[in-house]
Order: structure tokens, then C-alpha cells, then sequence
């Protein structure tokens, strides 16, 4: 299951866009399958210019990203975040990750002596690194929950909407079949009720036949009565089938209303 199946990605992105705006932040959702799902917000020349544009600095980002949880210290010395993306059961749908800022103010050097191991030119990662944001880890823990919040909630409101989208088509699909069956059940009850009436015409003949024959036809007589009676008890059920198919065909009625 994929999120772009059930959410307005137009929406979700401008969650994350102006929660962007607001704490100055940078961030980026992925799927389970670790693809990005939305833009990439303010993401820094540090991070995505040199660090990930680094053979092996990309290989520690990534590995980074799979492994973060909550919000933890990058190998490159960034504060970042990784907050799950899931629906009201616990399924993992992705994550949003981010950060890509300092808790305090950099010890150059340190800095210096990570770029000479990656081999990065040390004065352009140094001019990058004055341009990442201070936060401390309070603010980015406080940000990184408010943004996994909002979208969580966002996912789990749409997939509520979808899945009661496709359960209410499921049963007015339902309503409408069965509306088809009572419909062909009225059909057939009045072809029992007509049966019924010619049974007791044929009834009524037999008797008067059955009369005329005196003696002999005292037996008939007999089974001509037994036969009315069967008729007056199927047009008698008919008739009750009928009054209880027009109630159900009134509630469905109402129903697909």
C-alpha cells in the first residue's frame, strides 16, 4: 500500500512546505520503498552538495536515513530526524526525514578534519557549514513531532475517507442488486398468485362436474375441495409474501436514498 493511492499528494506537500517555512528546517518524505514522495524542503548545500554528493559521504547518509529513528546526531555531525508515517493499525507507510541542522555552534576544526577524510575541499564545506541553522535539540524534537503529527494525522483522515468511499459503493452496489432480486421475486410471486387463481377456477369446475356426476363422483368431489382449499392457501401466502416484499422494497428504497 502506498500513500499516493489514498492522499492528495498536492496537500500532503504543502503540510510539509509551510511546517518548512515555519521552523526553517529541512525535510523530505519517503515511501516504504524508500522513494522520495514529496519536494525536498530546504535542504542545504552542505548536506545535499557536498556530503551526499560525496561518494562515501552519500553511502553514511543513506545508511543514516534506513537507521535514524526519532532525532539523532548525523555521521556528519547534523542533527536530524526520521518520524514514521503510518495508519491507526501500525502499518508503515514511510517516514518523513530531515533536520540538517546544528545543536550548537560548530568546532570548525572538527569539521575540517571530517572533510579531509571524505575529501572534500575543506574552505567550500566550511563557507556551506555557516550556512546551516543552529536549533537545539529541544526545538528540532519539538518540530520533528509536530510535522510526523500533522501528516499522520492527514494519512490516517484520508485512508478513513477512502476506505468508507469504497465500503459505501460496496453496499449501495449491494442495495442495488438486492432492490433487482425483490423485483424478480415480486415477478415470481405474482406468476404464484395468478397460479393460485386458475387453480381455483379448475377447483370449482372439478366440484360442479364432480356434482353432476352424483354417486359416482363423490370421490372426486373430494380431492376437487382439497384443491380449492391448497389454491386459497397459496393465493392467501402469496398475498402475505407480497405485503412483506413492498415493506422490504420501501426500506431499500430509503436506503439508496
Amino acid at each position: 500500500m502506498k500513500i499516493q493511492e489514498f492522499c492528495d499528494m498536492k496537500k500532503f506537500n504543502d503540510i510539509m512546505v509551510q511546517w518548512g517555512k515555519a521552523t526553517g528546517l529541512a525535510t523530505v518524505a519517503v515511501g516504504s520503498d524508500g522513494e522520495y514522495i514529496s519536494d525536498c524542503i530546504n535542504f542545504t548545500d552542505f548536506c545535499i552538495k557536498y556530503t551526499r554528493g560525496n561518494e562515501e559521504g552519500c553511502r553514511r547518509c543513506v545508511r543514516n536515513d534506513q537507521e535514524g529513528e526519532g532525532v539523532y546526531e548525523c555521521h556528519a555531525g547534523l542533527m536530524d530526524f526520521g518520524i514514521p508515517l503510518t495508519l491507526s493499525d501500525g502499518t508503515v507507510l514511510g517516514s518523513v526525514i530531515g533536520g540538517q541542522v546544528l545543536p550548537q555552534n560548530p568546532d570548525e576544526e572538527k569539521f575540517r578534519e571530517y572533510a579531509r577524510e571524505l575529501g572534500i575541499d575543506e574552505d567550500k564545506y566550511i563557507t556551506a557549514l555557516k550556512d546551516v541553522s543552529v536549533k537545539t535539540r529541544e526545538e528540532i524534537e519539538a518540530s520533528a513531532h509536530m510535522l510526523g503529527d500533522a501528516l499522520n494525522m492527514y494519512i490516517r483522515s484520508c485512508y478513513s475517507e477512502s476506505t468508507n468511499g469504497r465500503l459505501l459503493e460496496k453496499m449501495t452496489g449491494g442495495i442495488r442488486d438486492a432492490a433487482e432480486q425483490i423485483e424478480n421475486i415480486n415477478e415470481i410471486n405474482n406468476k404464484i398468485s395468478g397460479f393460485g387463481g386458475r387453480q381455483k377456477i379448475l377447483a370449482l369446475n372439478a366440484s360442479i362436474e364432480a356434482a353432476r356426476a352424483g354417486e359416482a363422483g363423490r370421490g372426486f368431489a373430494v380431492v376437487a375441495q382439497e384443491v380449492q382449499n391448497l389454491a386459497s392457501d397459496m393465493s392467501a401466502s402469496a398475498a402475505a409474501i407480497n405485503n412483506e416484499l413492498k415493506k422490504l422494497t420501501a426500506t431499500i428504497g430509503s436506503l439508496t436514498e
